[in-house]
């Protein structure tokens, strides 16, 4: 086992694939993945690793996906950890394979990320609090400050009272 992962440009995690010497593992969230990701790529969730056993696939190298390749990076010790042999991350995530010119699979149909949701959500709260503060009355500067704590609370915690309340909204329902 080693604390590190190796890292291989897009067209060699490419040829790996296309060979059946790689199983390509997708560490996104489900609606993350949903909405774009590399055919083939098994969605195996960071949030979930460790919990559900990895994908067999006989004598294939393990080989890490994110978006960008900072969440891989980062987890880089738990994840090399999680398989016998050498682990290997893809250089740059799915970005890195997509402006490498390979195909990806997307679907413009599945709901947003729901952290691209609440980073929305978040912003056209504090937007319309400090507008409607400046515009109509001071007292609206408080929901700029509400959705602040809110945000803070969700950074130190790990609990996001919005995208919970979010992911039960109809357009998020519908892809579960």
């Amino acid at each position: 086992m080693t604390d590190h992962l190796i890292s291989l440009a897009p067209a060699d995690v490419e040829d790996r694939l296309r060979q059946g010497h790689a199983l390509l593992i997708d560490i996104r969230e489900p609606d993350e993945f949903a909405r774009r990701h590399i055919e083939g790529a098994v969605s195996q969730p960071l949030s979930s690793l460790g919990s559900a056993p990895l994908p067999a696939l006989a004598g294939a190298a393990v080989i890490y996906t994110c978006k960008s390749g900072m969440r891989t990076g980062s987890n880089a010790a738990r994840l090399a950890a999680a398989v016998a042999g050498p682990a290997y991350v893809l250089a740059g995530g799915v970005d890195g394979w997509a402006k490498a010119g390979l195909p990806v699979v997307a679907n413009a149909k599945a709901p947003l990320e729901m952290m691209r949701q609440v980073q929305i959500a978040a912003g056209l709260l504090v937007l319309t609090g400090v507008l409607l503060g400046w515009f109509v009355t001071p007292g609206f500067f408080a929901l700029a400050g509400f959705v602040g704590a809110g945000l803070t609370f969700a950074g130190v915690s790990g609990f996001c009272g919005m995208a919970k309340l979010l992911a039960v909204m109809p357009w998020n329902r519908a892809a579960a």
